[in-house]
């Protein structure tokens, strides 16, 4: 049964400013300046516009303690110093939930946070909501990053998601991931709100600074890869599809934090070998500005997304954006981002059912990445008609104001 909600709203003192409304808790593993994936950047725009409405929204954040307002972070606790990274992350989650106090509500982003929320709802009686940004149960390779510890992260994601009063899905296909993977949860306690872009800040980018100090050439043409070194971004696929492209094509890669050694080593082998034989192959491993990444998408002539596991791909929307077509893989909430045809061109795909998302077929999906990759850099006049497209459904259908609207009617659904 849904808790209830205090709508009627009262008047708090935060940090000595004088707030009226509803006090939401955002809870998240990623804040600023701390942002490495989808997930920090979601909470980075959604708690400025929610903070546009009626609403005194404080953020709670792994990490150092934040400069800004109404914003706490929380170190690993001290007794738990070399413990598992997912034991660790339970406490952080605990010491999270005595933080809540006073909240009305708590919205907990990720399994990192998870625990947090459900804690802080049980224990401060408040309405729980969870946002699905991936789900654990597809995503097994983790196992080898966490070892024993994914099994706490999965019980984590599953006793907050199963008893959470709403769930957000970033997409119709994380709706439906989710009700698979948890088929106890109420189909109509899910609802789909998008990640979005703010379009004013990711903006075609004409400037090559940027470009020239990484040593890329602004005349020729450009792949384009931005994103972790994970299973789930399909990295090495697109490294091996990469080798079809003609040889004055440049492959840009903005590609750091692995998850594993393993994986690290195998995406670091093809790099080796694709630079063996051919130039132009960039790889930038640590994480650039934002200002400086816009810019490298602006240029590119494509965008790959080749991900096998993806529940929206905020990616993808940054680089339409800047006018920039995409290439991407037509699994998770992709197709609900890049239409296909119209701002870029969609890689089919036929996945194993282990939860996995490896391909049935793998040098079928290199064969049709490479030729996806290929018709753009080959006709780049569509490529760039492409772009202007994918920039306008940016702007008309994926701004940060309308997602914290429909976020805040998903806390208003929840109140009686």
């Amino acid at each position: 049964m849904a808790q209830t909600l205090n709508v009627s709203g009262v008047l708090r003192q935060t940090n000595g400013i004088m707030v009226w409304g509803v006090r939401v808790d955002l809870l998240t593993r990623e804040y600023p300046p701390d942002v490495y994936g989808g997930a920090g950047v979601h909470l980075e725009y959604l708690a400025r516009e929610l903070r546009r409405l009626p609403l005194d929204v404080r953020v709670h954040c792994f990490g150092a303690p934040r400069a800004e307002a109404g914003v706490t972070g929380y170190a690993d606790p001290p007794g738990l110093a070399g413990a598992n990274p997912a034991l660790r992350t339970i406490g952080v989650d605990l010491e999270m939930a005595a933080g809540c106090a006073g909240s009305d509500l708590v919205h907990s982003h990720t399994w990192y946070a998870n625990l947090a929320g459900h804690t802080a709802k049980l224990l401060h009686g408040i309405p729980h909501v969870v946002t699905t940004h991936s789900l654990e149960p597809l995503r097994p390779w983790k196992a080898e990053q966490l070892g024993g510890g994914y099994a706490l992260s999965s019980w984590c994601e599953r006793t907050a998601v199963e008893a959470a009063d709403a769930v957000i899905a970033v997409s119709a296909g994380m709706k439906a991931d989710v009700l698979r993977a948890y088929p106890q949860v109420d189909p109509d306690k899910v609802h789909v709100v998008y990640n979005g872009i703010d379009t004013e800040q990711y903006a075609p980018d004409p400037a090559t600074d940027v470009l020239q100090r990484l040593g890329v050439d602004p005349d020729r043409p450009s792949v384009v890869y931005v994103g972790r070194i994970t299973r789930q971004k399909g990295l090495p696929y697109l490294l091996r599809a990469a080798r079809r492209l003609p040889p004055e094509v440049q492959i840009v890669l903005l590609a750091g934090a692995p998850d594993t050694p393993e994986i690290a080593a195998e995406v670091t082998g093809l790099a080796d070998e694709l630079r063996a034989g051919r130039e132009g192959v960039v790889w930038v491993q640590e994480m650039l500005p934002k200002r400086e990444v816009i810019q490298v998408l602006t240029h590119a002539t494509v965008f790959v997304c080749p991900s096998i596991y993806e529940p929206m791909g905020i990616v993808n929307l940054e680089a339409m954006a800047c006018q920039t077509a995409v290439v991407a893989t037509a699994t998770g909430g992709i197709p609900e981002v890049v239409a296909d045809r119209e701002t870029g061109l969609l890689v089919p795909i036929e996945q194993v059912t282990d939860g996995s998302g490896t391909p049935l077929d793998p040098d079928r999906f290199v064969a049709d990445l490479a030729d996806a990759m290929l018709q753009l850099v080959e006709e780049p006049a569509r490529a760039a008609e492409l772009g202007r497209a994918g920039r306008q459904r940016a702007v008309d259908h994926f701004s940060w104001a309308a997602i914290a609207d429909r976020t805040h009617a998903v806390y208003q659904s929840i109140t009686s």
